[in-house]
């Protein structure tokens, strides 16, 4: 299961989405996530499902790192279904003739939710493969720097997100290494109660917190060492810009949200 997370990680390939400036992707991405809370008729998600196969098309990042994506959150989007299943109220739905507390509008809804969520994981997935930690850090301080007159740290929070995502993988490489080390010394983690399980986690969260914390103190060391200053004063090695590209996927972008209003309007 651990190994099926795959938030965080980049993959350096020659796309057309790589090319992308990391702005742009994050914008794109925001208005992504409206546009999918905002769509209500069949063919708007019809046609944003078809839009979606298009992002992970054009990012040449292979299909099953999307699904492996997907796999750690299934139970959530199951919980959520089920939970809109039962509790929206509307017509009743019996099935092979008994009434279980089913409703059509439910169902529909459970559906929705559930599509949404594939849809929402699909999208930020391809952010994270397709632009570096150290674009993403960039861009997202581009974007929040004019806050900062107010008095935001918009450089600070841009890096620890940065720093968040980029040491997602590494932590789930090193849980995965204990967990072993500690079935090896004869750790039960699958079997017993509830109860019971949670506590044989205990052997496995004080090693990972210490490591973290180790990991921690050694990046504030080396950025320290290294005379690190953030900020307005720091100069970057590349400077993203924005290029016709970028205009392109804006445009592209805006055909899709007027189509899936479209859409919306006359179904």
């Amino acid at each position: 299961m651990l190994k099926d997370i795959t938030l965080g990680q980049y993959f350096p390939i020659d796309s057309k989405l790589h090319k992308l400036d990391s702005r742009t992707k994050i914008l794109l991405l925001i208005l992504d996530i409206v546009t999918i809370f905002m769509a209500q008729s069949f063919y708007s998600y019809c046609l944003i499902i078809l839009f979606t196969l298009f992002i992970v098309k054009i990012s040449k990042v292979p299909v099953n790192m999307y699904f492996k994506g997907l796999k750690p959150i299934l139970f959530i989007i199951l919980f959520t279904a089920v939970l809109n299943m039962f509790l929206t109220d509307g017509r009743d739905l019996p099935v092979f003739g008994h009434s279980i507390g089913l409703t059509v509008e439910g169902v529909i809804m459970a559906v929705k939710m559930a599509l949404r969520l594939v849809l929402l994981i699909i999208a930020s997935s391809a952010l994270t493969y397709t632009t570096s930690p150290m674009a993403l850090t960039d861009g997202i301080e581009k974007l929040l720097k004019p806050f900062s007159k107010l008095g935001f740290p918009a450089h600070e929070l841009a890096m620890m997100m940065s720093i968040a995502i980029r040491f997602i993988p590494t932590l789930i490489e090193e849980t995965d290494k204990i967990i072993k080390a500690q079935q090896a010394r004869g750790a039960d983690f699958d079997t017993g109660s509830l109860i019971k399980r949670a506590k044989s986690l205990i052997p496995m969260l004080v090693p990972l917190f210490i490591s973290a914390f180790r990991r921690a103190d050694e990046l504030a060391v080396a950025m320290e060492s290294r005379c690190y200053r953030g900020g307005d004063s720091r100069t970057r090695l590349k400077e993203i810009r924005f290029t016709i590209t970028d205009l392109w996927g804006f445009l592209v972008f805006a055909l899709f949200f007027a189509a899936v209003i479209t859409l919306d309007i006359v179904f």
